[in-house]
């Protein structure tokens, strides 16, 4: 077999050992290990592990990851997640639907502390849930707008997705914060408008619920003046260029413990779970980049992404037609796989595509690496509730016993369909993702 014939037939298997539940920084491992030696020899690809293990994990940027997961993790002992929640419901769950859109703008809240869609689904559901059952909202709406609310939290900056997505390609985390700014206030505002599309067309779907008073009102927003702060804090001085994201993450980490410790929800067992929990989250995303990386080398060796991006950019389809066809590739590979291992598995074999290519939108090199991130990043999150894997789906329905898994698929429709409307928005208007590192000029 010749070497491009070695990677093509690597990648398959990796697709089967994926689609069998094999984990994937363990597939990615055995596959890229065995596809090198079979390349290079046993030799190269010691010394390969040798100088790329230690590399990998003494990245600065790498460091930003645990950071952002520790803030989460003391953000949500804190009870930051019942306070958003309380503070979207006072204002909007009077208007039919309210108490699910209120849901989606907790949702949007916790997820700009967290940057982890798995963590803001299932502590927005165990908050959520409840409210929307004593209303009555039916099943499929009630898990269908906290499984696609969850996946606000990898697109509302900070996103761990995004991080992994820069060291990939080598472009600014900053400059990846600000361009998903814009996309992740139009997904929170578009899965509202679609809830309220929804129970227009079925009012019993999701009654009004109690009108608050105006004091209640004011005295629930002064309960999330924590959350505020603390994205003011940490996005403001990234965005300012005060903070490198790492110093960022580390002092929203601080900020958030403390407030953690002053309202009186962190004890000593508590803390040790934080840290216990971020080492676990942590050591599994290091374990995928380091399958990534050789998995990667592997196929560098194969010419398989070389061949790709010749193939495309002589084969004579528009660059919009490959860039749809990636799209559809993404929407496939999210009925088998999560969100970070699609951006893994597949920037190394896109990104030389979408290098060469011209969008006619005079693009430079940085701006086309914010562009097509975010598009990556719309198009993955779908993929947390598309069938039949949807993780946010099978976490908010694990919750909901009661409401059948083929509700909650139904109850997620409608917003992929405002997905697939708000990619559609973000390839043809790009200046949405990138006027604001414009204006911020960050490098």
């Amino acid at each position: 077999m010749s070497d491009f014939e070695i990677g093509v037939s690597g990648f398959g298997i990796l697709l089967l050992l994926l689609a069998v539940r094999i984990p994937i920084g363990v597939a990615m491992i055995s596959v890229g290990m065995v596809g090198y030696v079979t390349i290079a020899g046993p030799v190269a690809l010691l010394s390969y592990l040798k100088t790329e293990t230690y590399w990998r994990f003494t990245s600065d940027i790498l460091s930003v990851v645990p950071l952002f997961i520790l803030m989460g993790q003391f953000a949500a002992k804190a009870g930051l997640s019942q306070a958003l929640f309380n503070a979207a419901n006072v204002w909007l769950g009077h208007h039919r639907g309210g108490v699910a859109m209120a849901a989606v703008g907790g949702c949007a809240g916790f997820g700009a502390i967290t940057g982890s869609s798995l963590a803001t689904a299932a502590t927005m559901g165990q908050v959520a849930l409840p409210e929307l059952r004593r209303f009555n909202y039916s099943g499929s709406l009630a898990t269908g707008a906290l499984a696609a609310g969850g996946t606000l939290g990898i697109l509302i900056p900070p996103s761990l997705i995004l991080i992994i997505y820069a060291v990939m390609v080598e472009a600014s985390v900053a400059a990846l914060f600000q361009a998903a700014f814009i996309p992740g206030v139009l997904a929170a505002l578009g899965y509202i408008l679609t809830i309220a599309i929804v129970v227009r067309i079925n009012p019993d779907a999701g009654p009004a619920g109690e009108r608050q008073t105006r004091s209640v009102k004011w005295a629930a927003l002064a309960e999330i003046w924590p959350v505020i702060a603390i994205f003011i804090l940490v996005m403001g001085g990234i965005y300012a260029g005060i903070f490198t994201p790492t110093e960022g993450a580390g002092v929203g980490a601080v900020g958030a413990f403390i407030i953690a410790i002053t309202k009186g929800k962190m004890r000593l067992q508590g803390f040790f779970d934080a840290l216990i929990s971020t080492g676990q989250t942590t050591a599994m995303i290091f374990l995928i980049l380091l399958g990534a990386a050789i998995f990667n080398a592997f196929l560098g060796f194969s010419e398989l992404p070389n061949f790709a991006a010749d193939f495309f950019q002589h084969s004579g389809f528009s660059p919009f037609t490959i860039l749809l066809g990636m799209i559809a590739l993404y929407i496939l590979l999210g009925f088998v796989m999560d969100s970070l291992s699609m951006i893994l598995l597949t920037v190394p074999i896109f990104w030389p595509i979408i290098a060469g290519l011209d969008f006619g939108f005079g693009f430079e090199g940085e701006d086309l690496k914010l562009w097509f991130g975010i598009i990556s990043l719309i198009v993955v999150e779908m993929g947390l509730i598309t069938p039949p894997v949807g993780l946010n789906v099978f976490v908010i329905n694990s919750m909901a016993k009661d409401v059948p898994m083929i509700d909650t698929f139904k109850g997620v429709v409608p917003f992929i369909t405002s997905d697939f409307i708000r990619i559609a928005l973000i390839i043809s208007v790009p200046s949405l993702t990138l006027i604001i590192p414009s204006l911020l000029a960050i490098e």
